[in-house]
């Protein structure tokens, strides 16, 4: 089907040939009839098709009633909230929807945490009919009364799934305690579990589920290959696959947000121009690894999760997963990048012993079964890495048990001195008396016929100086 057929606003249906679409993909040619019916709706498809011209374009046009040039921001209410788990989705969604809107004279923008706050409130002070955000930096606004969302007609939860998954569930609650009861949802992402279906029901008024794939099924156009690696040889691996295939640009995700440092910090040693994009990192950083990225100044972009859903990056050839992610519907996402409108895109990602447990996962989830297929590195490894082999093997060789001697050698005796081997002998008679009995006292002591060893006994006066009494005349 064509956008043409679908009745929507001229002004609208200028801005998508501009944008170079005239087909709809099937999420798009299901979901905007009902969404222009009025009804709710949870809308599951693969990553990459077209999901938000698939709430936009319908929800653009059903506000059209309410386009005004006034200046006063009265006359300039939030009428439509889309709501996100991450700022590059929401700054995503936000640059799409105003394409889509650049005719006419509602306003679009977004608000996501990370920077500055008194730009965005100058910007809702004026008024806006459409406010893309995410939860976190829109309560803040709503707390600091910058915002009224009193006059909400339409609600929507892109990536649905993360929204409730991981953590935002409070603050949506309260965001919703604010918004009127009489509302149309919808709810769009790539992947929904049972769980969250249940979930998202209570948000919704009897909803038409839309699916135009297997749930969490993988787009047709990318190439799926798994490689079995050591640990230590991934990003050997990272580099002979972007060589052998000629890759020119290629994501790499990993898990942790130190890891993507790190691998970063080595590809670039290695010359490839390297950038890192994780949670640590400030807003405006982070937009600018993206736009250096999409200008191609930068061949490889590490990344996290943080990545895995909402970049849009036209022609992107190849990903890779450094990690296994621990989420297995994370892994739908991650490859998502590539292969994106109908293009053709290749996933690898790179296993090892450990990660046996989340494969299964991944191949229980796409319900494929997966394959891994050695990688022989030992031609192409450079210096640093053989010289990390060598030493390694070596260590292992000074851990083996050495062979035992073939013969053995009694110790030698210590040295001993001839002195201690000889008999007691009794020492000479000598006429010399010994020297402790050649004092006076010995001989005073003696004269009494006490033994010499013995001291004679002083009187107690004597001590304090008295003389001794003088002898008797008797």
């Amino acid at each position: 089907m064509e956008f043409s057929s679908l009745g929507l606003d001229p002004v609208l249906e200028r801005a998508v040939a501009e944008s170079g679409y005239t087909t709809m993909t099937p999420i798009q040619a299901k979901a905007i009839p009902i969404v222009l019916a009025g009804r709710d709706v949870m809308g599951a498809a693969q990553t990459g098709t077209g999901k938000t011209a698939a709430f936009s374009l319908p929800l653009l046009h059903k506000m059209m009633k309410h386009e005004n040039s006034s200046a006063s921001p009265a006359r300039h209410p939030v009428r439509a909230l889309v709501l996100a788990p991450t700022r590059e989705l929401a700054d995503q969604v936000a640059k799409n929807i105003q394409t889509y809107s650049k005719h006419t004279k509602l306003r679009a923008m977004v608000v996501f945490g990370g920077i500055d706050m008194k730009p965005q409130t100058l910007e809702l002070k004026k008024g806006v009919e459409v406010l893309i955000a995410t939860p976190g930096r829109l309560l803040d606004h709503i707390e600091a009364k910058n915002c009224v969302l009193n006059q909400v007609e339409y609600v929507v939860l892109d990536e649905a799934d993360r929204m409730l998954d991981i953590g935002f569930l409070p603050d949506l609650q309260r965001i919703l305690s604010y918004l009127p009861k009489q509302r149309q949802t919808l709810l769009f992402s790539a992947t929904f579990s049972p769980e969250i279906k249940r979930l998202a029901e209570s948000y919704l008024q009897d909803p038409i589920l839309v699916e135009v794939a297997r749930p969490n099924a993988t787009a047709s156009t990318v190439e799926q290959r798994f490689f079995s690696v050591a640990t230590d040889d991934k990003r050997a691996a990272v580099r002979k696959l972007l060589k052998d295939r000629e890759i020119t640009q290629a994501i790499v995700f990993v898990n942790s947000k130190l890891g993507c440092a790190r691998l970063a910090r080595s590809l670039e040693r290695d010359g490839l121009r390297t950038n890192a994009l994780h949670g640590d990192k400030s807003q405006d950083e982070r937009l600018k690894a993206l736009d250096a990225f999409k200008r191609g100044e930068v061949d490889v972009l590490v990344c996290t999760d943080v990545a895995a859903r909402g970049l849009d990056i036209a022609d992107l050839p190849a990903v890779f997963n450094f990690d296994v992610p621990f989420n297995a519907e994370d892994y739908v996402h991650r490859i998502g990048r590539t292969g994106r409108a109908g293009a053709s895109g290749l996933a690898m990602t790179l296993v090892t012993r450990e990660d046996t447990r989340l494969v299964a996962d991944i191949e229980k989830l796409i319900k494929k079964k997966i394959d891994l297929e050695p990688l022989e590195l030992d031609e192409g490894r450079p210096p640093r890495e053989r010289e990390r082999e060598d030493r390694r093997r070596s260590r292992d060789d000074d851990a083996a048990p050495r062979p035992a001697r073939s013969s053995y050698s009694a110790p030698r005796p210590a040295p001993r001195d001839p002195f201690f081997d000889k008999p007691y002998e009794a020492s000479p008679a000598s006429d010399e008396a010994p020297a402790w009995e050649s004092s006076k006292s010995a001989q005073v002591s003696a004269a009494r016929g006490l033994s010499p060893n013995i001291k004679p006994k002083k009187k107690v006066a004597a001590l304090f100086g008295a003389k001794p009494p003088a002898p008797s005349g008797n």
